[in-house]
């Protein structure tokens, strides 16, 4: 099969190469699934730079976690009725693996893929994984949000659009921050019921005269530690945070007395080790919540194998609105 990979940490057109690789068999338990489309995450991306590594080490990786395609073998103790399915997939280069979606196919565990529903193209289908299953867990793991108001911080991103839009599918009035017009105009169209220029607003006086003075019942934080003042601002006492990222601060220094008086739950979210049950449900009711009606499934841009290069480049830029699929 053609692939990428690399074989050293570093920028992208110096480490990745393209060419031949042995096709994976499906062993016992797995399924393999001819690509259609790979989703190239920023966690992929850090992963092959260098900046992050989860603890895993390899001579090769194939990279890339997300992905689309229909699965074409089975392996032992898998159903064979898997075999022409049209599926989803998460976590193809995690959890001890090596070998990501970035290439004509994957041989990996069945509990990491998902049908995925007649109404959405490999591409769209592609974008759900990472962002989607991290949405899920930051939205619902301290319960419903049914009459409840959620602010997402970064309400345009990847992860932040989907949790706006699954919010939403909760019931909940959802607040988002932005850091543009452009990002406003798309978080609003996730269903935002107000999006907030963080740039130019005061978020805190803003949530405040949104909400009547009373503040969000949950947070989903993509940067606890930059955006600390903001929580303890708006935060209602019994509120949560689930926070899966904190790039602009990773060692915040916090108030553990105001968090007291709030009886604040401070969650944090990394999706290797949520908890098999909780991936499973969050498997169920993406794929459930994809097939409702009217959502959006952003792809910020479509590249071939061959312009991987481009693909991590662009998602290093942080110069787009969805995610960025490479079609093996």
């Amino acid at each position: 099969m053609r692939a990428a990979w690399y074989e050293r940490k570093g920028p992208a057109r110096e480490v990745l190469e393209i060419g031949g690789m042995p096709t994976p068999e499906a062993g016992p338990g797995e399924l393999r699934v001819r690509l259609a489309a790979s989703g190239v995450n920023p966690a992929d991306v850090k992963l092959r730079a260098g900046a992050s590594d989860y603890g895993y080490r390899f001579d090769r990786v194939i990279p890339n976690s997300d992905g689309a395609g229909t699965v074409d073998r089975v392996g032992a103790g898998v159903d064979p009725a898997w075999v022409g399915r049209r599926v989803w997939l998460y976590n193809g280069q995690r959890l001890g693996r090596a070998f990501g979606t970035a290439a004509e196919y994957i041989a990996l565990d069945a509990g990491l893929v998902h049908a995925l529903p007649d109404e959405l193209g490999f591409a769209e289908g592609a974008t759900l994984g990472i962002p989607a299953m991290t949405a899920h867990r930051c939205v619902f793991a301290d319960g419903s949000v049914a009459g409840q108001t959620v602010l997402v911080a970064g309400g345009a991103g990847a992860v932040g659009h989907y949790a706006v839009q699954l919010a939403k599918w909760g019931g909940a009035r959802v607040l988002a921050t932005v850091s543009g017009d452009a990002k406003a105009a798309h978080a609003l169209a996730g269903g935002a019921d107000a999006a907030i220029n963080y740039r130019q607003e005061d978020v805190v006086a803003r949530v405040r005269e949104l909400t009547g003075g009373e503040g969000v019942d949950r947070i989903v934080e993509v940067d606890f530690g930059g955006n600390l003042a903001i929580a303890m601002g708006v935060l209602k006492r019994n509120g949560a945070v689930a926070i899966y990222a904190s790039d602009g601060n990773p060692k915040p220094q916090i108030d553990v007395r105001a968090l007291m008086g709030l009886n604040a739950a401070l969650r944090f979210v990394v999706l290797n080790s949520i908890p098999p049950e909780a991936r499973r449900q969050a498997q169920r009711d993406v794929t459930r919540w994809a097939a409702g009606g009217e959502r959006l499934f952003p792809v910020a841009a479509r590249f071939p194998l061959d312009g991987i290069v481009a693909a991590h480049e662009l998602v290093e830029s942080l110069d787009k609105l969805g995610t960025v699929v490479v079609e093996p």
